[in-house]
């Protein structure tokens, strides 16, 4: 029986994948098609984890002179017998990545971009003895690859401007073929830029080593460069002969960035695990590029990884662990009424209609909410279901990973607007201590009327209440002072909330729940008959607690009701 293939969790490189059998998802016939629909230079823009460095490495195993035609045997590129003829193996490859070149200031970043460029250039050593070069085109090499004693690559801004245009010219002198030049997470160094207040200085260097790099250079075959903005034109592409962009909404290549739902199908019954087949849909499917749907790579191999090691194990938050997710902040505390509104209707399920604007420069990116709805589309926390007749997307959150992503954003912006007023805080803590319901309930629907609220009609009820659980813990959380438990194990059941007061000898016990079509107060009157039927007080015996309260508490979108027994 042949070994089982390993999963390639955070494995980008294409010959490690094929040389240490690990399990590869086939996106070679993108070779082909690139070569088909034929452009100088080719953007692709997908959100992060969807493949972009992979196929770049590729596609550099792909065409690069000396390439091991064993690490493409089985896979689809090899039936184009033509093309792989013509074309495999067969021409310099110069590969960068971007995605390291950042820095705290400008010389520290411009100092990374020499190391990532005078690493790939050590890579191409021949050139100080090739016969084609001549003295001056080695001594060109040699500046390049120049290191000082610190071990650091030094190029002056006017060898390092041109290192990639040289890097080619010397390249096609010695093999006597046009490079092929392949750019991956081109715009995190100006993303890394933006927020070091650097911006502009970045956006010169990195458009004019595109400059020299791409247009006109006689000694290019062709470039591809992928990232996850559409950076304007104006901004960084200035010059360019109509670049090819390929971005989210573009229908051509769409099927090479990402999993099918037959190519996850297909991944889940090699490893045995087609029962988790809804969960995995549910979590991570929901994108949609061009007119193609796909998962989230990244998190299918994950979970599907951690299902190997633990078979019922719950899905996970895979891609938001890789980002600290600060634009749905920015949304957030950016949003007017009507934004909320909209919110609240995609976190619902629910589509809302907008016009995108897909070239920004980073400038703009935070300039108005309109801009935040393009970013957040560009960068994978929303994605489109379809267009409207006058031109509009229809956009949507793609699938429970990433409303999750947001509820948890809300629910952080929502305990620090809260924390801004901590007299009142400490106010409606203090209710609970007295037993004054009616403030409770008045405070409680004033905090609830400012907020994001989640209605979802795709989960149970029970998870619904969870929101709400989580929201009123955060607010009480404010009483560092108190001991509060979530779940507790008590009397014969579990308590939704309960807080232990030491000095004041006092308890309190809270049960909430969601009255969908209940109405509130038949919600309140069923928690606390649980409080009582369950025993739930009777944590308290042994701990000379001498006053207990006991709250049923029902919530229905932004409305809450409090009874006290």
């Amino acid at each position: 029986m042949d070994k089982l293939k390993r999963l390639p969790v955070g494995i980008e490189g294409f010959a490690e994948i094929q040389e240490n059998n690990f399990y590869y998802v086939d996106k070679t016939n993108l070779i082909r098609d690139l070569l088909h629909n034929w452009g100088k230079v080719n953007l692709f823009t997908r959100p992060r984890r969807f493949g972009k460095s992979l196929n770049i490495n590729m596609l550099k195993c792909f065409f690069e002179i000396g390439c091991d035609r064993t690490l493409f045997e089985g896979l689809n590129i090899m039936l184009e017998k033509e093309l792989c003829d013509s074309y495999m193996g067969k021409f310099p490859v110069i590969m960068i990545s971007l995605k390291g070149a950042g820095g705290m200031n400008f010389d520290d970043a411009k100092a990374m971009i020499c190391s990532v460029i005078g690493n790939e250039a050590l890579r191409f050593q021949f050139l100080y003895e090739s016969p084609a070069l001549s003295d001056i085109e080695k001594k060109q090499y040699r500046a390049l690859i120049n290191i000082d004693e610190t071990g650091r690559f030094t190029m002056s801004t006017e060898v390092l401007v041109s290192a990639l245009f040289t890097l080619s010219r010397l390249l096609f002198k010695h093999y006597g073929q046009k490079t092929i030049i392949l750019i991956d997470e081109y715009d995190v160094p100006l993303d890394k830029a933006f927020q070091g207040n650097f911006y502009e200085p970045m956006v010169k260097l990195i458009r004019d080593i595109f400059i020299q790099a791409l247009k006109g250079n006689e000694y290019l075959l062709f470039s591809v460069l992928t990232g996850c903005l559409r950076i304007s034109k104006e901004s960084i592409f200035t010059g360019l002969n109509n670049p090819k962009i390929f971005s989210v909404t573009s229908s051509r290549f769409s099927e090479y960035f990402g999993f099918s739902d037959e190519e996850v199908k297909e991944l889940l019954t090699y490893f045995d695990l087609s029962d988790h087949y809804e969960t995995i849909r549910a979590w991570y499917d929901g994108y949609r590029f061009g007119h193609t749907d796909v998962y989230c790579p990244w998190d299918v191999l994950s979970y599907c990884d951690d299902l190997l090691a633990e078979r019922d194990i719950a899905p996970a938050n895979y891609w938001s662990n890789t980002s600290d997710n600060s634009i749905i902040r920015h949304f957030i505390e950016k949003a007017g009424r009507q934004t909320k509104d909209e919110l609240e209707e995609l976190i619902a399920g629910n589509p809302v209609e907008k016009e995108l604007h897909q070239e920004l420069t980073y400038g703009e990116l935070y300039d108005s909410i309109d801009n935040l709805w393009s970013v957040l589309f560009t960068t994978g926390y929303l994605t489109s279901r379809g267009r409207t007749e006058n031109g509009l997307y229809r956009l949507a959150i793609p699938n429970r990973e990433i409303r999750s992503i947001f509820v948890s954003q809300i629910k952080a912006w929502f305990h620090e607007a809260t924390r801004k007023d901590n007299a009142a805080l400490a106010a409606f803590c203090t209710a609970f201590q007295t037993g004054d319901a009616a403030f409770i309930e008045e405070q409680m629907n004033r905090y609830l009327a400012s907020m994001i609220s989640i209605r979802d009609a795709y989960v149970r009820k029970s998870l619904r209440e969870n929101f709400y659980h989580g929201v009123l813990l955060g607010l009480l959380r404010f009483r560092e002072d108190w001991s509060i438990s979530s779940n507790t194990e008590s009397g014969d059941g579990f308590s939704d909330i309960l807080i232990t007061i030491p000095l004041a000898r006092t308890g309190i016990l809270i049960e909430l729940k969601y009255a969908d079509n209940n109405s509130l107060d038949a919600c309140c009157a069923t928690a606390l008959r649980q409080i009582k039927n369950r025993r739930y007080d009777a944590v308290f015996e042994d701990n000379e607690i001498t006053k207990v309260f006991r709250y049923g508490i029902a919530f229905r979108k932004k409305i809450c009701r409090v009874v006290q027994a």
